[in-house]
């Protein structure tokens, strides 16, 4: 008899990993409540974050959150995956640089450029590069963990950074509370649902949702605004984790051209299933034009999911769409008999990348 599936195809036990996130994130707020914050004692509402992969989306998940929550929607949050700072940086920027190896040259690029801008500075990493230049300049360092991919260790690039802006005074009193009272549920939620994910039941959705999209293209579908980081999450997911190609889009952007896309090819359209990430608090004419495009879109695609998160907090609802993403991409990279954690071609093209400087 062979190996379990989980055993054999997932060499880096990524399956703890994801089990382990309700932990992963209680650690990760004890870093934020200790790590150092930005020196100035005057807050700037504006953030400029630099990071690229697993080691952005967590910046991405702060600017959408802080975007539609009050007490966090004054701030002007911008993220960068490029090797340059954007032309308006100046010294009234804060700017958080996280890049967890260290060595993302993309993110070290940008990082030469800003610091000779702004002192506003901190950033997210395990060590290598990005930690050295730090101590030499004076950039404060929030540490976290190292022994992860990246890309699971989502919790300790997001709440770090929202435990600090809470201490920095980017959200007041009431938001902070409110952003622990979020966590609080986010905890809850995962510890009710992580046996059920982490089974080969066929009652857990992770697992039968793997199943529905193994034999298709994944296509994301999000309001613009509350779930867009969300989105992407799902989409980075499915493509690192299973291996698979998985593509997205917003609402109601798409509404006025994607979606006169679903006629053709005819041969093509059933071979895609659409996730549609939805929120109790998305605009009603965003409700309603999901509604419509699920009518739409029903008689070309091969199937259609709605995934709500759960909760009353939208930090609750947002963490527990993204707890199912990664528990779906997880069981969709064994069905794709792939192991979820390597990413060869990445590393393939990175070396690739190391050679041209040489």
């Amino acid at each position: 008899m062979g190996k379990p599936q989980a055993q054999q195809f997932d060499a880096d036990n990524m399956h703890e990993t994801l089990y382990r996130m309700p932990e992963q994130i209680k650690e990760a707020i004890e870093i934020g409540e200790n790590a150092p914050i930005f020196r100035q004692t005057s807050v700037s509402n504006r953030y400029a974050m630099f990071g690229l992969g697993g080691s952005a989306i967590g910046a991405d998940l702060l600017r959408s959150y802080a975007a539609v929550s009050e007490g966090g929607s004054h701030l002007n949050i911008s993220v960068h995956r490029s090797y340059e700072a954007p032309s308006w940086l100046d010294s009234d920027t804060n700017v958080v640089v996280s890049s967890y190896s260290g060595e993302t040259e993309e993110t070290l690029a940008a990082f030469e450029e800003a610091r000779k801008r702004t002192m506003r500075m901190v950033a997210i990493t395990t060590g290598g590069t990005l930690h050295k230049r730090c101590i030499t300049y004076g950039v404060p360092v929030i540490n976290i963990p190292p022994g992860y991919q990246p890309r699971c260790a989502l919790a300790f690039s997001f709440f770090p950074l929202l435990t600090v802006l809470g201490r920095y005074g980017a959200f007041d009193a009431k938001a902070v509370r409110a952003n622990s009272r979020g966590v609080n549920e986010i905890l809850r939620e995962l510890e009710a649902v992580r046996d059920l994910y982490a089974s080969k039941q066929a009652k857990n959705p992770a697992l039968a949702l793997a199943k529905a999209i193994q034999p298709t293209i994944p296509v994301v579908y999000s309001s613009s605004s509350r779930m867009d980081a969300v989105n992407l999450r799902w989409r980075g997911q499915i493509q690192e984790n299973a291996k698979q190609l998985c593509f997205g889009n917003f609402l109601p952007e798409m509404n006025h051209n994607e979606i006169n896309g679903w006629q053709h090819p005819k041969t093509l359209a059933n071979k895609f299933h659409v996730i549609m990430l939805r929120d109790v608090d998305d605009h009603p004419r965003v409700k309603l034009r999901f509604d419509a495009l699920k009518d739409i879109i029903k008689g070309s695609v091969e199937g259609i999911t709605i995934v709500e998160g759960k909760g009353k907090s939208l930090l609750s609802r947002m963490f527990t769409s993204i707890y199912l993403a990664d528990w779906t991409s997880y069981h969709l990279a064994l069905l794709n008999k792939e192991d979820p954690s390597p990413v060869p071609v990445i590393q393939s093209l990175k070396a690739r990348l190391a050679k041209a400087r040489q």
